[in-house]
Order: structure tokens, then C-alpha cells, then sequence
């Protein structure tokens, strides 16, 4: 059955586009009309544009085009939209948005004292994993998919939480003294375990456990989320099976390996970005010593033969 049948507007989510429009254009006055207010001189770079747009693109492709409304019918499609939205566009969206942005409002009153705890290393990532496992546990999966205001309020704060973790990872702030590399690389490997059995239980729990994703009122139900409901009064629907040849458990199953899969080629990328620059740092640095002991000895070898 084509996804048309719920309308435009559950497809394309025009009121998103909108708002994802409206911020795009606020960081462009921000970053480039109104820097000089922040007193800032530094230009806003390619790269923080092109990290910026990339992750309002995805945003959008995860929260507003049809992935959105397949991730309310298959639950592989709910763990590819949770990937992409909690492992790929934070680091995306911290390195988008200029330092001297974050700054500026990580020093606003409300946010100076409670930010450095949030984003402590260790909290952070206990936080971020803990909020993740306890979305994915069914009874709460199917609770929180009930009502239009908690599911929105838990999957903004699940993605806070991520922002929070990733802070740890992604140096921000020029000139803020972060994790050394080592660990980094032991925060990303901390992070990969403590996501793993949220993604293991999903996997091989031998049945489909999400009430949402099987029963066809509690379907219907959770479908208010993105369909309109005088949508869904027009429509004779069944369930979810009518969109898929799967069956509920090969589904949710997909859902927990394509989660693990992609977590694990960013965290890849990611590892091995911070190993190469780690090393080369540590590379300069030796260097710098070498040249200095070099410098050392000829300025000897030079007061020797004077006297």
C-alpha cells in the first residue's frame, strides 16, 4: 500500500520545513550580519556551513520525509532514524555552528552552572546511554508512542543528552582544554559497549516486543503522532503489515543490527579521525623537543669553542 494515502502533509511535514528554514536563516544572520555584535572577527568557514546545512538536511530526511512516517510502520526504520538522529547529526551540528555561538550561550545565566555538569565525560555518556536503553524497553517504547506531547518532549531530550555526550568528543570551544586523544577514543569505545545491550536485547529476544509495531489499534494509535487523525478515520487500516512483507520479529531484529552497523562505521570514522590527529599532535610535539635539543647543543657547541 503507497505511504500517499496519508497526505502531504504526514509525508513532507510542511510545518517542519518551515521551521527548519527559519533557523538556517537565523544562523546566517547570526554567523555572518550579526557576528560583529558578539565582537567577533573571525569569518563563518566552508566547512562549518557545509557541516551545518548537511545536519538541518538530515534533520528533515529523519523528522520530516516519509523515513519519518516508515519509522511509525517498521521498527528497522525507527533504529535508522534513532541512529542518524543521536550518533550523526550532533557532531555534525556542534561542528556546524561557530565557537563563538556556543560560547555565547554557554554563558548565558540560566546555562553557565548546569552546563559543565551536563557535559561531563563520564555523566554525560551514563546519561545519554541510560535515556537510550530506557526508551528501547518496550512497555515505555509503546507508553511514550501514545501521546504526542511525551514522545516529542522524551526525543528532544534523548537528543540534548547526545549533544551533551558528544561535547566530550567534539572539541568545541577554541582554546577549552578537552579529553586528551587516548580519551576520546576510550569515551567512544565506553559509549559503543553501553548501547550494546539495548541494541542485544532487540536482537535476539526471539519475539516482536513493541505493542505499537505489532497490534493494530496500538498502531493506529501511535500513527496520530505523524498522520492526522481525521486522516486515519478516513482510512481502513489494519496494521502495520500492510506496508511490509516482514514479519514484526525479522523487523525489529533488522532494527537492532542496522543500529549497530551504522553506530559502528561513525564511531569508525570518528575514532580514526581522532587517532590521526592525536598521533600527529604527538608527532609535532616530539619534534619541537628534538629541534629544541638540536638548538640546545649547537648553542653549546658554540660557547665551547669560544672558550
Amino acid at each position: 500500500m503507497p505511504l500517499s494515502i496519508f497526505g502531504f502533509q504526514a509525508n513532507w511535514s510542511p510545518i517542519l520545513i518551515g521551521l527548519l528554514v527559519f533557523i538556517t536563516i537565523l544562523y546566517f544572520l547570526i554567523t555572518v550580519k550579526w557576528r560583529k555584535d558578539f565582537k567577533v572577527s573571525e569569518p563563518l568557514t566552508k566547512k562549518e556551513i557545509a557541516y551545518f546545512l548537511t545536519s538541518i538536511v538530515l534533520v528533515y530526511i529523519v523528522k520530516g520525509s516519509p523515513v519519518d512516517l516508515m519509522a511509525h510502520i517498521m521498527f528497522s526504520y525507527h533504529m535508522v532514524q534513532m541512529a542518524l538522529l543521536l550518533l550523526l547529526i550532533p557532531p555534525l551540528l556542534l561542528k556546524g555552528i561557530p565557537w563563538w555561538v556556543w560560547k555565547a550561550v554557554i554563558e548565558l545565566p540560566a546555562v553557565r552552572k548546569v552546563f559543565p555538569v551536563l557535559t561531563k565525560p563520564l555523566f554525560s555518556l551514563i546519561v545519554f546511554s541510560g535515556l537510550f536503553s530506557l526508551y528501547h524497553i518496550p512497555l515505555i517504547l509503546d507508553y511514550i508512542k501514545m501521546d504526542e506531547v511525551l514522545h516529542g518532549t522524551y526525543t528532544f531530550i534523548l537528543f540534548i543528552s547526545a549533544i551533551f555526550m558528544w561535547w566530550s568528543i567534539v572539541d568545541v570551544i577554541k582554546g577549552e582544554k578537552g579529553l586528551h586523544g587516548l580519551k576520546k577514543i576510550g569515551f567512544i569505545v565506553g559509549s559503543a559497549i553501553l548501547i550494546t545491550p539495548a541494541c542485544a536485547l532487540i536482537i535476539f529476544s526471539g519475539a516482536a516486543n513493541y505493542t505499537t509495531y505489532t497490534d493494530g489499534e496500538a498502531w493506529l494509535k501511535a500513527m496520530e503522532l505523524c498522520v492526522p487523525s481525521s486522516t486515519l478515520s478516513g482510512l481502513s487500516l489494519s496494521g502495520p503489515e500492510l506496508f511490509s512483507n516482514m514479519s514484526p520479529e525479522a523487523d525489529q531484529q533488522l532494527g537492532g543490527i542496522l543500529m549497530k552497523i551504522i553506530q559502528e562505521i561513525i564511531y569508525a570514522v570518528v575514532l580514526a579521525s581522532i587517532f590521526f590527529k592525536w598521533f600527529k599532535n604527538e608527532q609535532e610535539t616530539a619534534d619541537e623537543i628534538t629541534q629544541k635539543a638540536l638548538d640546545d647543543l649547537k648553542l653549546k657547541a658554540t660557547y665551547d669553542n669560544k672558550f
